[in-house]
């Protein structure tokens, strides 16, 4: 059964984890992708019993060369065991670069706006899903919670099946376990 939080946003954090790591354990799975700039909806899952893998922001998204996870967050996470990947964004990178030089629209901003049509947390848990397959942090063929939200903290959990990016549309999204009804 699906949640649908009312609006968006952080409000839904607790809620979300919550959620997540329940259906987690109802499916036995081993592996949870979270998105977190900071730090802070990740370290959450400290101590959880799952296999965590907190995906951030690239270093430079908000302004160049700057890292938005403090030093003693990435510290406390990776300690706890948490594995932290900081790294271009899969649905970014060089098509956003020619947006950003030429104008238009290029195919991974149409997949992407495709996804946001069920939020932007649907988006990004699908995007961090497959990032930490490409990255060997979670293994191939393996479902994986997912979650993401919408500006900060968490609002939307998903099991998907990622696949890696060259395969990209093999990915399968599972369950919807909570979202946003209003994003």
């Amino acid at each position: 059964m699906t949640l649908y939080w009312p609006s968006k946003g952080s409000a839904n954090t607790s809620a979300t984890v919550a959620a997540a790591l329940s259906r987690a354990r109802e499916l036995g799975l081993e592996h949870i992708v979270v998105a977190s700039c900071s730090g802070a909806t990740a370290a959450r899952f400290i101590g959880s019993g799952f296999n965590v893998v907190c995906v951030t922001h690239q270093v430079g998204f908000e302004s160049p060369g700057v890292d938005e996870m403090p030093p003693e967050m990435r510290e406390r996470l990776t300690g706890a065991g948490v594995k932290v990947l900081t790294t271009t964004h899969l649905m970014a990178g060089l098509d956003r670069a020619l947006r950003f030089k030429f104008g238009g629209i290029y195919p991974a901003e149409v997949i992407a706006a495709a996804l946001r049509m069920f939020g932007q947390g649907v988006k990004v848990g699908v995007e961090i899903s497959v990032m930490a397959l490409d990255a060997g942090l979670v293994p191939v063929r393996t479902e994986v919670v997912a979650v993401a939200g919408t500006g900060s903290g968490a609002d939307t959990a998903l099991v998907v099946e990622p696949a890696h990016s060259q395969h990209f549309f093999d990915t399968k999204i599972r369950e919807i376990i909570c979202k946003p009804r209003d994003f």
